[in-house]
């Protein structure tokens, strides 16, 4: 295997494999990480959930300088769920180079603290990374290496203005590296990018065991059909994909009523909200996440069983990345297009009908609740702090105690239903590390 060399030396990519609990790279990121060290410019296509964010991180940080004190990196992406999650891979990956994401929908005061010592690499939308140029937050002498992740998707979102803002106030970069999920995506003049090497694992690289299944429903909202597959896989992770903010609504209410838990996501939720309903979604609190396609690229979301198309995409790109999510590295899944009978399915869509749907038990709310701890790293608390006290004050056993995410300032762990309400009034204004810390439900 090819070893990135690291500019911190305390640990190879060996070591910050092992630290991620990650055997190997796979085929595609052993290339990209190859083809990123050796060339200036690379394109790299590869399916939603492959590890494009992990290939372009080895080679990035082989090229930073400890000795540094600026900014040596930027990466720009469409979304601030996808800023906080490369920036969780970087920490995970304990390569000691400090690293900040700054997005829209939290106070510029709150970028400015962070940024008083400028970390290695800065992550963020092109909204908030502009806003931060305008201001001189940082400097950009020492940037030499920028990503663009995602890029098809922020220009389709409308950041073209700012991403051409950003890269022309950028006068040393030396790298460029462009990833997408889309084929044929046109690359904008103003990149800048020149002589290109193409790393394309769309279609050639990878195979898909995506079974694609319609449903055909007697009723035009469809709620019932919707319910009947929820009956059929049972207790499975997926996604429930709608076109638009109110039909969420209306499904959500619906799964409600019939008791199935689930969590929402969707451009209109607040920042918060949002973080939130996905670390129900990752830690098994939740089965269920009802999502618009803003949900389809670029998420941390594990791997999924299954998903739902409970109102069809309007576009071909739209049908590729939901399918994206599931099926992921050569393993199977299903998409379920739920179908009104007098309605025409797009062309980009072949009709595959599942004629009988198995009905197992009804998916009802899971055995886990969520934790909220009001105190994260900036409090010197790390998972094991964590844990410890979960285990031993809250007298949890081992298998009972979830997945634990911790953050710059509070953490989230996920903890037995039938135990949440008994763990808050033993834990809660519990001493951790010399603060004091709130325990509630989330």
């Amino acid at each position: 295997m090819y070893f990135c060399k690291m500019a911190n030396t305390i640990k190879d990519q060996g070591e910050i494999l092992e630290k991620m609990g990650i055997a190997k790279l796979n085929p595609m990121q052993e290339e990209a990480c190859e083809v990123i060290r050796t060339n200036s410019n690379v394109i790299l296509l590869s399916p939603t959930g492959t590890g494009k964010t992990l290939a372009f991180l080895l080679p990035l940080i082989e090229l930073l300088d400890m000795k540094s004190k600026e900014v040596q990196a930027m990466i720009l992406v469409p979304s601030r769920e996808l800023a906080i999650q490369i920036e969780q891979v970087v920490r995970e990956m304990g390569t000691g180079y400090k690293t900040n994401a700054v997005y829209g929908g939290r106070p510029f005061s709150k970028d400015k603290i962070e940024l008083k010592h400028e970390p290695a690499i800065i992550i963020g939308t092109p909204g908030r990374i502009s806003d931060h140029l305008r201001r001189e937050t940082f400097s950009v002498y020492s940037i030499k290496t920028l990503v663009l992740d995602e890029f098809d998707k922020s220009l389709e979102v409308g950041f073209e203005e700012q991403m051409t803002e950003i890269i022309d106030a950028l006068p040393n970069i030396e790298k460029r590296v462009l990833t997408s999920a889309t084929q044929q995506i046109e690359i904008p003049r103003f990149v800048g990018v020149k002589d290109a090497a193409y790393l394309n694992y769309l279609d050639t690289k990878t195979k898909s065991q995506l079974q694609i299944k319609t449903i055909n429903s007697a009723s035009k909202d469809k709620l019932e059909s919707l319910k009947d597959v929820l009956d059929h896989i049972s207790n499975k992770p997926g996604i429930v994909f709608c076109n638009f903010r109110d039909s969420i609504q209306r499904v959500s209410d619906y799964l409600s009523a019939n008791n199935i838990g689930h969590g929402c996501f969707h451009g209109g939720m607040e920042q918060q909200d949002r973080e939130r309903s996905l670390i129900k979604f990752r830690n098994g609190t939740h089965n269920i996440i009802v999502a618009t396609d803003l949900a389809a690229r670029g998420l941390d979301i594990p791997e999924l069983n299954f998903i739902i198309h409970y109102q069809l995409p309007l576009k071909k790109e739209e049908f590729t990345h939901r399918n994206g999510r599931t099926a992921r590295m050569n393993a199977s899944g299903n998409a379920y297009v739920i179908k009104w009978i007098k309605e025409d399915l797009p062309d980009f869509i072949e009709l595959n009908e599942l004629k009988n749907l198995t009905t197992r038990e009804t998916p009802a709310n899971t055995l886990w609740e969520t934790l909220f701890v009001s105190g994260g790293r900036k409090d010197k608390i790390s998972k094991g702090d964590i844990a410890g006290l979960f285990l031993k004050q809250g007298k949890l056993d081992k298998d009972e105690l979830g997945t634990i995410e911790l953050k710059q300032d509070c953490c989230f762990v996920s903890v037995p239903a039938s135990k949440a309400n008994e763990l808050i009034s033993n834990l809660n204004n519990t001493k951790l590390k010399k603060k004091k810390v709130r325990i509630k439900l989330v």
